[in-house]
């Protein structure tokens, strides 16, 4: 565990972003029943936590993602995140949305991208990787190159890391679960047992409590 990853998530529990409920679960819109919520939303209501995420998100992208020429927000929980980054960065931005406007010019890339632009994707949450990849392709429809995606938390599932790995797109989340749960557990968030329970979520959450 690197203590960059460690500050990010003590921070993101500090102001309940992330919140563990081993023992009375939450539910997901997609019908699992997980331990955990995560909100990054929150983050934007705190001026010195946002500074220093995106303080963060920045370091990842200019150490790793060097050749970034534009980054791209996923809609709705990246757009700010993304678009802060870009700020500093002195980089174009653009963002992507679930899919095509129904009215006016119908787009579902809004911004202005050039063809071959290689592109950093922000997002702000990874679960099973699903509609972060969804946005990676239709970003490489568009004829840029993908080089990349930013997240602040992911949940780390084999699942998610499959998923980057065979649409071979690079993922570097700022903190992860494990980090996640290590640090609770360190500062007496959670108890041994409630420890068990939450990584036995993490191995097979859609049959979790089943």
């Amino acid at each position: 565990m690197s203590t960059n990853e460690k500050v990010v998530a003590e921070k993101l529990l500090q102001i309940n972003a992330i919140k563990l409920s081993p023992n009375q679960p939450f539910t997901w819109a997609s019908g699992w029943k997980s331990p955990i919520y995560c909100d990054n939303r929150k983050v934007l209501a705190f001026p010195y936590i946002r500074e220093f995420i995106k303080s963060e998100l920045c370091n990842v992208i200019f150490q790793e993602f060097q050749d970034a020429e534009v980054l791209a927000g996923v809609a709705t929980a990246g757009i700010a995140w993304g678009a802060m980054a870009a700020d500093q960065l002195k980089l174009p931005y653009c963002y992507v949305r679930p899919k095509p406007k129904e009215h006016g010019l119908g787009n579902q890339i809004e911004g202005s991208l050039e063809k071959g632009q290689k592109v950093v994707v922000i997002e702000d949450l990874i679960s099973t990787g699903k509609s972060s990849l969804q946005v990676v392709e239709v970003l490489q429809k568009a004829d840029v190159e993908v080089i990349g995606m930013v997240s602040i938390f992911t949940y780390g599932f084999d699942v998610a890391q499959q998923a980057f790995d065979a649409a071979q797109i690079p993922l570097r989340p700022l903190t992860n679960y494990p980090t996640l749960i290590e640090l609770a557990i360190e500062k007496g968030l959670i108890s041994a047992e409630q420890q068990d329970i939450l990584l036995q979520w993490q191995k097979d959450p859609s049959n979790w409590m089943k």
